[in-house]
């Protein structure tokens, strides 16, 4: 890889192998007079006494340019720790002009004839022409002391060749060149050399040989167990396309069973562990639960626990399987296929909220009457309540400690009528409509 005199040494490697090329072509015997190759600013080379002006070819590096390909391709350069994963490497174009001056007539244009013949030969230059042109320049022992360290050579190690690219500059472009140069006009070609890698020995994080793939190995041969092949199209990550209770509400109770539908749930494999997550989005808390057997690839069934409260003390208490560990509200539910082999796949997510699941009771309270909704699982402190009787809309304190009831009092209920009622949980209605009639009836209570 080049390191930081890879812009010198193109400049020095372009002018020796156009002092090369004129020598070699006895320009100096044609033309009757020495020239000289420099790379120097323009307007230290042109002379403005014509007399004075010796026969002279320049090489100027005037604009750099960052490649356009190239310039973010070593990104990210570290890792979220911060460590340096691959060095930082810079690729540039470098931007030259190529110009002639000369005192005696037809000396310029002949010796800019040779170099842009040259350029036009040698449009790519290999590694060993750079090699071999660099070892006769002998820059390495023309730099100070400090520079001992560093090999002008290993230009020709970098990943990518030299390429020589003319380049066409309008009048406008030209003469602005010259103006900025302060010096007058001299015949001027273009050429663009792509590009430069620089890049620096820094240490960095060395990669182990890998044995197998994330460590993982076949349990029967020990090796990497290599690609699997599916002879479908099908995805094989767990995915999920729909997650719905089966008794065909919107919202799952418990009691109830939930329903996913989606790819490769199953872990296609004997032995694949299935485990599927409702997650709360607010606190993060996640309760897992086996599905129901058997499993298929493209179906899973959960059977949500009952809304019976557990006995304290029970080895149901604070787990799954115990009301008080679910929340009325939203979830996020995911399944993890787990493979014997120890790989883990999670597949997407999709929400689905919980209801509660109630039932209604009424007693007289003259001239009013109290409703009270069981709710399962327990209201928690902090949670919105509200009893819907018919068009009526009672709002609920919200209790201080779990609870599994809410009482509201309404006024102008008749006696005798059958009142759709609901429960309402931070927005989320108990379901009013009764799907397991034919057809389907309202969820109501007597009014006394």
């Amino acid at each position: 890889m080049s390191n930081v005199l890879a812009i010198a040494a193109v400049t020095r490697l372009l002018k020796d192998l156009i002092n090369d090329t004129l020598i070699n072509g006895n320009v100096s015997q044609a033309l009757g007079a020495d020239f000289t190759v420099t790379a120097l600013p323009p307007d230290r080379v042109v002379s403005d006494n014509g007399a004075d002006q010796s026969t002279q070819l320049n090489l100027f590096l005037y604009r750099l340019s960052p490649n356009a390909a190239l310039r973010n391709e070593d990104l990210p350069t570290r890792n979220r720790e911060g460590r340096l994963t691959q060095r930082p490497r810079m690729a540039l174009d470098l931007h030259y002009i190529l110009t002639a001056v000369s005192g005696e007539e037809l000396h310029a244009e002949i010796l800019l004839g040779y170099a842009m013949q040259l350029f036009h030969e040698q449009a790519i230059l290999g590694r060993e022409t750079i090699r071999a042109a660099l070892e006769l320049a002998a820059i390495d022992d023309i730099l100070p002391e400090e520079f001992d360290p560093i090999r002008v050579s290993q230009l020709a190690d970098q990943i990518e060749l030299l390429k020589i690219t003319p380049q066409t500059l309008s009048m406008d472009d030209m003469s602005k060149l010259w103006t900025a140069f302060q010096a007058s006009y001299r015949t001027t070609v273009a050429y663009n050399v792509s590009l430069v890698l620089i890049e620096r020995e820094l240490p960095t994080r060395a990669p182990l040989p890998v044995l197998s793939r994330g460590g993982l190995t076949d349990p029967a041969t020990g090796r990497d167990p290599g690609v699997r092949v599916r002879p479908n199209l099908s995805t094989s990550v767990p995915t999920i396309t729909t997650v719905l209770p089966t008794d065909g509400h919107p919202v799952m109770r418990l009691g109830g069973t939930v329903e996913i539908t989606g790819f490769s749930l199953d872990g296609g494999a004997a032995g694949t562990e299935v485990t599927v997550r409702f997650t709360e989005p607010g606190t993060g808390v996640v309760l897992t639960m086996a599905p129901l057997s058997p499993a298929a690839p493209i179906r899973l069934e959960v059977q949500l626990p009952t809304t019976t409260a557990v006995t304290p003390g029970s080895l149901a208490e604070g787990t799954v399987n115990d009301p008080t560990s679910w929340r009325v509200g939203p979830y996020v539910i995911d399944v993890l296929v787990r493979h014997v082999d120890g790989r883990e796949f999670v597949s997407n997510a999709l929400p689905l909220a919980l209801a509660p699941a109630s039932a209604p009771s009424a007693v007289a309270a003259p001239p009013d009457v109290e409703i009270t909704m069981t709710c399962s699982p327990p209201i928690r402190p902090g949670q919105t309540l509200a009893i819907l009787a018919g068009q009526q809309m009672e709002i609920v304190t919200s209790p201080a400690t779990a609870t599994s009831n809410a009482t509201a009092t309404f006024a102008g209920l008749t006696s005798g009528a059958e009142v759709p009622v609901r429960l309402r949980v931070d927005g989320i209605d108990s379901p009013v409509i009764n799907l397991a009639t034919m057809p389907p009836s309202l969820e109501t209570v007597v009014i006394p």
